[in-house]
């Protein structure tokens, strides 16, 4: 027979309402205290208890609770167990939870999923969340009353996300563009609103935040406590877009409307210590610092994504630079960094990178940076924003062949590692799209083929046929460039990055076209289908005037001019333009050339002297003048040893064994024999 307090509790669980959760854990931990045995009333006793925990925000309490009442109820607690480590923050223990529950149905298992996209979101898992979300939508024959509204809600959130962790390409276009149903709650207006702040349409982002504002203030189903509470992040966010858009008046008004000490999430009042710090202006970098240093550390579950916290770290270490702490920045920074098993492409490590060589160069540019970067690169060589500084310094020392030298050795170490994320680095499109920057400067062509061509392999090989990734649009640049190429191999690997793309991208000319150039001649049975999609020659010029092209100025092919000689342009005639003067008979025309006159004296019947390109003292024939001319010749080439002395006036330059000897011709006066001075007339 079931105890007394165990049926007083089944009673209140009946009831149609329950609002004190206070007097449910109440009767629930007397009828546990009071209960013998473990029957099926006391389970359900325990479960009630555990459930009422939650609703009194009691997370470590109800882990204990289920700790407790042993593996039968941690079993049937799985939802609860799962959710209560979330929102104590350890996502970890959420996830193994969640794997652990295995195949459940009904509510039970609509509300895990439920749980699972939240610990995905908390996670930074924004592509698994989305996949959540996306199930959930599809699958509603067990959703709640006003379920769909909180999933639109939080696919939006997922989006943004999505967008500021630099994954735009998972987002669909159709879901990018705020719908009319998402100006009608606060909520989908602030998602709508950050949405648009991570693709950089802030002026869009600025209305959808006053439509949340608005709404957020007039509503009903909250109290003037949590509507302040709900105004807090849309103040902020208002904030930040005023002063991306240059309203820096309105942006720091907004700031001073906020009561920092009335903040209670730790996120948004750091959030909004820092923004307001900026909006200061121009202050003295010393005290700058000393500000940023009594931002108060986030502890907990609350606490910034990871976009938000390398922007913080980004300004600590540069107010540090500024107040010349440069041993310092330089020290965290090598700590970090040299922690990380894998090459980091994400965005904090790389400012990180930046940042530690800036520290190291102490501000310095150029020769005497890079006198500094060489040898830190050296010890840290998977630093990869110290890579891309150095890379940097040597494009703006117009010298690309070190930057690419760097570079390839970076990429050659990568290869022997041999692994997957090594290669995720190592074809990494921004990395691929600065490699064929770097060749393109140097003009190696046949390099920056050989470059996208070994991406192209591996992300077709990562990515699933249709499903969009990281290496779409690299595939699309890689296959655009491989057809340049008349070679075969080149050709092959362009349609095969093509017939990868096409599953993605149905729809994409370029694409089409792309399939068509690179199996015409090779596979036409591959280029068949697309054939008929692509539009003819003449419908691309149908609509073209030719006529009206060159009457509106377009260059024509000209012939090359000639010089003119003897006659002169007039001013008038040197103001109408040639392709004016030239009639289109004479663009055809061929002009006649003037015949070459030969001298009088030319015999065609006789042989040409063979010496006559030589001159004439150094042909064999020659003979030297007789008389006092000749013997001074011969004189000055007897003093030479064999040298040959071209002119009088001339300067020679012998190279010998010892050095170089000038012969120069003595000057004619002071002290030299001359020609006697005439006399005047008295």
């Amino acid at each position: 027979m079931a105890e007394p307090a165990i049926v007083a509790l089944n009673s209140l669980l009946r009831s149609a309402s329950i609002d004190d959760h206070a007097q449910a854990l109440d009767l629930a931990s007397a009828a546990i205290r009071a209960a013998k045995g473990n029957g099926p009333d006391l389970a359900a006793v325990q479960h009630a208890r555990v459930v009422a925990l939650l609703k009194l925000d009691r997370y470590d309490d109800a882990l204990r609770a289920i700790a407790e009442g042993g593996d039968a109820l941690e079993k049937q607690c799985m939802f609860e167990k799962a959710y209560a480590l979330y929102k104590t923050g350890d996502l970890a223990g959420a996830e193994v939870v969640l794997r652990a529950a295995g195949p459940v149905a009904g509510r039970v298992k609509r509300g895990l999923k439920h749980v699972a996209g939240q610990v995905a979101y908390r996670a930074e898992k924004f592509d698994q969340a989305a996949a959540i979300y996306h199930e959930l939508s599809a699958n509603d024959e067990d959703a709640k009353y006003g379920e769909e509204n909180d999933l639109r809600i939080n696919l939006a959130a997922t989006n943004a996300q999505l967008q500021w962790q630099g994954k735009s390409w998972a987002v669909p276009e159709e879901e990018k563009k705020p719908a009319g149903e998402d100006l009608e709650a606060f909520e989908t207006a602030y998602n709508a609103a950050c949405g648009c702040i991570s693709r950089g349409e802030f002026e869009q982002a600025a209305v959808l935040l006053k439509r949340s504002r608005d709404l957020c203030e007039t509503t009903e189903d909250l109290s003037e406590e949590e509507k302040k509470a709900e105004l807090v992040p849309i103040i902020v966010q208002q904030a930040y877009v005023f002063t991306q858009l240059g309203r820096f008046e309105e942006a720091a008004a907004l700031q001073k409307s906020l009561d920092f000490k009335e903040i209670g999430e730790s996120s948004t009042k750091v959030v909004a210590q820092t923004n307001a710090l900026f909006l200061r202006g121009e202050i003295n970098p010393y005290l700058a610092q000393r500000l940023s240093e009594l931002i108060p550390e986030i502890k907990g579950n609350d606490r910034l994504f990871e976009y938000q916290d390398s922007v913080l770290k980004h300004n600590k270490s540069v107010l540090n630079l500024q107040a010349q702490k440069f041993e310092g920045v330089e020290r965290a920074a090598s700590k970090f960094l040299s922690q990380q098993p894998v090459p980091s492409l994400s965005k904090s490590n790389v400012d990180l990178g930046v940042l530690g060589a800036a520290a190291a160069s102490q501000l310095k540019t150029g020769k005497e940076a890079l006198r500094h970067i060489l040898p830190l690169l050296k010890s840290r060589p998977d630093d990869v924003g110290l890579l891309l500084t150095a890379i940097q310094f040597y494009v703006q020392l117009e010298n690309p062949a070190a930057a690419v030298n760097l570079l390839e050795a970076f990429f050659k170490r990568l290869e022997t590692a041999n692994t997957p994320d090594h290669a995720d680095v190592r074809f990494a499109p921004g990395l691929v799209a600065l490699a064929v920057s770097l060749y393109r400067i140097q003009g190696r062509y046949s390099s920056i083929r050989s470059e996208l061509a070994k991406a192209a392999v591996h992300w077709q090989k990562k990515t699933d046929l249709g499903a969009p990734g990281p290496g779409i649009d690299l595939l699309r640049a890689a296959g655009i460039e491989l057809l340049r190429s008349s070679h075969p191999a080149d050709l092959a690997a362009a349609g095969e990055a093509f017939s990868h793309l096409i599953a993605a991208r149905p729809n994409d000319p370029v694409v089409q076209a792309g399939i068509v150039a690179s199996f015409a001649t090779t596979d036409i049975e591959k280029a068949k289908p697309y054939l008929d999609v692509l539009p003819s020659a003449d419908e691309v010029t149908a609509n073209v005037d030719v006529q009206a092209l060159l009457a509106a100025g377009v260059a024509a092919p000209l012939p090359v001019a000639q010089p003119t000689r003897g006659k002169k342009r007039t001013l008038a005639e040197a103001d109408v333009p040639a392709v004016q003067k030239q009639q289109p008979s004479q663009q055809t025309a061929t002009k006649k050339r003037r015949k070459r006159k030969l001298p009088k004296s030319y015999d065609p019947d006789k042989k040409p002297d063979p010496e006559r390109w030589l001159p004439m003292r150094d042909r064999s024939y020659y003979k030297p003048p007789k008389g006092k001319k000749g013997k001074r010749g011969r004189a000055a080439e007897a003093t030479m040893q064999g040298g040959i002395v071209r002119e009088e006036h001339e300067t020679l330059e012998l190279v010998a064994g010892a050095g170089s000897v000038k012969v120069e011709k003595a000057p004619s006066g002071g002290g030299g024999v001359g020609k006697k001075k005439k006399k005047g007339k008295k």
